[in-house]
Formats: C-alpha cells, structure tokens, sequence
C-alpha cells in the first residue's frame, strides 16, 4: 500500500475536518497519482470531498463504524479486517489522521507534500523524519503557490 497526504513543517495535515490549504499543482498530482487505484479514506475524509461524494476513476474503500452510512459510488468497511481483505497491494491510503495511523504500518511507500509553514492543525499525520523505519528516498523541489513554498518529498520503508 501506499499513502498520500499534505502535511506542513510539525506534520499537521487538517483543522476542522479539512485539509490545511489547497494548491492546484498538488490537487492536479494527487489524481496523477491515485487514479486507477483504490483509495481508502475514512469517512470524515469523503465528507471534505465536492459534494461529499467519492473520486472519480478511483475505487473508494471507505472506513467508517456507522451502519447507516452508505455512501453511493464507494464501499464501507466497518472494521480494519474487512477493508484490508478487499483492498488491493496498490491502495493509496488518503486520510484522515486515524486512518493513517491504522495502515501506515501497511505502507512502504508514502507521498507527501510538505508544507514549508507551521500552520493551526488539529491532525497530524507521524513524523517520518524521527521514524527509523522510514528513508526519504527522493524530494522535489521547492515549489512556491502564492508564496507558499512546499516540496514532493517520498519516503520508502527500509
């Protein structure tokens, strides 16, 4: 599996149940990236969504513990068993911060935007950097989106 996400200079991904900023470069990478793959995301995660609906040319594997919710277009999952007999070696874990706690240990690969500003955050996503078991194999950049400067940055496991 793999993982993608935005996170800024302490590692904060959201506040208020959305991301921390929106840069079009990076939205435009995201689809490059995910679709034609599976993307599991919880159900906080769907509702940031246009519409609150699920990706397009994306199957969407959808954690949440709400029996009532059914989203169109997606598979729910109400345990982490059942997602993860379903979903494919090539998923891209997308968010939010429990579920990327729950599969990280499933990744070897993670995407992430970094942010080159501490923002408010109230999700954070776990520091590759102090982590041992993760190598930053590559970085692009550095990109500015209206004074904004951020990376590509790519950790491996291993």
């Amino acid at each position: 599996m793999y993982a993608i996400v935005a996170a800024d200079r302490n590692w904060g991904i959201g506040r208020d149940g959305d991301q921390l900023c929106y840069i079009p470069a990076d939205l435009k990478r995201f689809q490059a990236l995910t679709t034609g793959h599976a993307v599991v995301l919880g159900r906080r995660t769907l509702s940031t969504f246009p519409g609150g609906r699920p990706l397009k040319g994306r199957r969407n594997l959808i954690l949440s513990r709400d029996p009532a919710f059914r989203p169109e277009g997606a598979e729910v999952f109400r345990d982490l068993e059942s997602l993860l007999a379903a979903a494919p070696a090539d998923a891209f874990v997308i968010g939010g911060g429990q579920v990327y706690r729950q599969l990280l240990d499933r990744c070897d690969t993670v995407y992430v935007t970094r942010l080159d500003r501490a923002f408010p955050a109230d999700a954070w996503f776990p520091d590759l950097d102090a982590d041992p078991a993760w190598t930053l194999a590559a970085s692009e950049g550095p990109f500015d989106h209206q004074g904004l400067s951020y990376r590509y940055d790519t950790y491996r496991r291993g």
